[in-house]
């Protein structure tokens, strides 16, 4: 398959063979992420990181990812220290971005900044989280954990946990997930409950999902637990926020109720939502799961800025 200069803006710009090739690919990156092979396939690209928002996974591995492939990272990940600060549209960062490097990965408070993105850029943008929106790389790495976890994803029943309605991961992650044919529950405060849109992708796809407020009761038969923050900084009231924060904590207790091969599932940055004793269970998958994003991002990087593949 041909990705060469792709954009990746949403996990639904690719069919179910293609996200397959994807994850494939990143299989045989996991050794060069860890460093255990060497590779200089992207030598002489460079990729632009514009980080209009904070982070630090998504960020850090898609810096590694490009230099575990021996290309070169500019960018900031401050952009108070940016022409921004002059009243710089986002139009004009990316143009100048555009000439000088070979790629640009961006994450933007704004929704369908990324795409706007693509539309001033000649090179390929990679979307690396737009407000409430898309989080397409994030998505890959998750389908990616999973299905190294438990050797497939059809079948598997999967609880989506706590903010449902800002979390972008989620919002990918149950459309993918839907795709390929997994069981979903959905559990949250009444306030951040899936959108309907998303609901209804599912749908499309033969998809029925479940809603429940009782967790403990929606773990007991569940193969992945896939646990989000509630984000303080989505909501456009405080009080609102104060009225939900800490409705969900996943802790040992908890996990007495789940299966002894449940897979605890975060994209982090976690606050109170689980409890560090569950990192040494054998549930705990977050850490090696964060680490994931890099064979996946060494994958799409490989394949759209047209290296051979290894």
């Amino acid at each position: 398959m041909d990705f060469k200069n792709r954009d990746v803006i949403s996990v639904k710009d690719f069919s179910k063979k293609e996200i397959n090739d994807i994850l494939s690919y990143a299989k045989k990156m996991a050794p060069y992420a860890k460093g255990e092979k060497h590779t200089n396939i992207l030598k002489e690209k460079i990729l632009s990181s514009l980080f209009f928002e904070p982070s630090t996974r998504t960020r850090l591995s898609f810096e590694s990812a490009m230099h575990r492939l021996g290309g070169s990272v500019i960018g900031f990940a401050d952009p108070s220290a940016t022409s921004q600060k002059k009243g710089e549209s986002l139009a004009d960062s990316i143009r100048m971005a555009d000439s000088y490097s070979d790629a640009i990965v961006i994450r933007h408070p704004q929704e369908g900044a990324a795409r706007l993105s693509a539309e001033f850029a000649e090179s390929p943008v990679l979307n690396a989280g737009d407000g409430a929106g898309q989080h397409p790389t994030q998505c890959l790495l998750d389908l990616f954990t999973i299905i190294t976890e438990k050797k497939k994803i059809k079948g598997n029943k999967v609880v989506l946990l706590g903010d449902l309605k800002y979390g972008r991961t989620v919002h990918s992650l149950a459309y993918a997930l839907s795709l390929f044919g997994a069981e979903l529950t959905f559990v949250s405060p009444q306030s951040l409950k899936m959108p309907k849109e998303v609901i209804n992708e599912c749908k499309d796809f033969g998809v029925e999902p479940s809603s429940t407020s009782n967790l403990e009761g929606a773990i007991k038969d569940a193969d992945v637990l896939y646990v989000t923050r509630i984000q303080k900084e989505r909501f456009p009231d405080a009080e609102e926020y104060n009225r939900v924060v800490g409705t969900y904590r996943v802790d040992n207790e908890l996990l007495k109720y789940a299966k002894e091969d449940l897979i605890v599932m975060h994209p982090l940055p976690r606050v109170v939502e689980i409890d560090p004793q569950v990192d040494k269970t054998p549930h705990a998958l977050y850490f090696k799961q964060a680490f994931n994003g890099v064979p996946v991002r060494m994958a799409l990087l490989s394949l759209i800025l047209g290296g051979r593949r290894i």
